[in-house]
């Protein structure tokens, strides 16, 4: 059953063509890092896989990203959505090729599935075929290895991930434990690329049957 996708919004973005060393001392930037790339979007997963995106086109890394409490739908204001994602680079040109990275990975390349017509129960469950910087630190494994990411609502997140794990040779390698900051679950695990998709397609298949039958036990 095809699912309708959820895409995040990139709600807003601004580049720090040369950044103050005081504000650089905080983020711990490096001697070549000069310029920064700083944006918000309506959903973190999607923003987290967008920045290691760009870590992949670009001469970029990442420097912070961090979710905020209870989701976009407790935003701080109207431009502020779900977390917070800043990249650093040696010049204005590469944070800017990072940036258009994580527009277009926001806008067509990953998104959450909507499990009911109202959206307000949906899963993520990606495939990343090969890992830049920043989600193979977070994952403690290789850059350029695969990695399913997999998320959904607290209960379906530990439910899903059983399913994923016995489906195919993978491993969880970081698990979110119910509630994350915007009180979801879930895990990175890694394996072939064909067995990631194998034990992504579990997890949502695990999780559909969930939604259609809550109480069932």
């Amino acid at each position: 059953m095809a699912l309708e996708r959820i895409y995040a919004d990139i709600l807003a973005v601004r580049v720090i063509p040369n950044v103050d060393p005081d504000l650089a001392k905080q983020f711990n930037l490096k001697p070549y890092h000069r310029s920064l790339a700083i944006f918000t979007s309506t959903v973190d997963d999607i923003g987290y896989t967008a920045l290691d995106e760009a870590t992949k086109r670009a001469d970029v890394e990442v420097v912070y990203a961090k979710s905020f409490y209870a989701g976009s739908g407790n935003a701080s204001g109207p431009l502020s959505g779900e977390m917070i994602g800043i990249i650093a680079g040696p010049s204005p040109d590469e944070v800017q090729s990072g940036m258009d990275a994580v527009q277009q990975t926001a806008e067509s390349e990953a998104y959450f599935e909507a499990l009911n017509q109202e959206k307000t129960h949906a899963l993520y469950a990606h495939v990343v075929s090969s890992t830049g910087s920043y989600l193979s630190a977070e994952a403690g494994i290789r850059i350029g290895e695969p990695l399913a990411y997999l998320i959904a609502p607290p209960l379906e997140a530990v439910y899903g991930l059983d399913a994923a794990l016995k489906a195919a040779d993978v491993k969880l390698v970081k698990f979110f434990g119910p509630p994350s900051e915007t009180n979801f679950g879930g895990g990175l695990l890694t394996g072939s690329q064909s067995a990631c998709q194998a034990a992504t397609d579990a997890f949502r298949e695990a999780i559909l049957d969930i939604a259609d039958k809550p109480i069932k036990y």
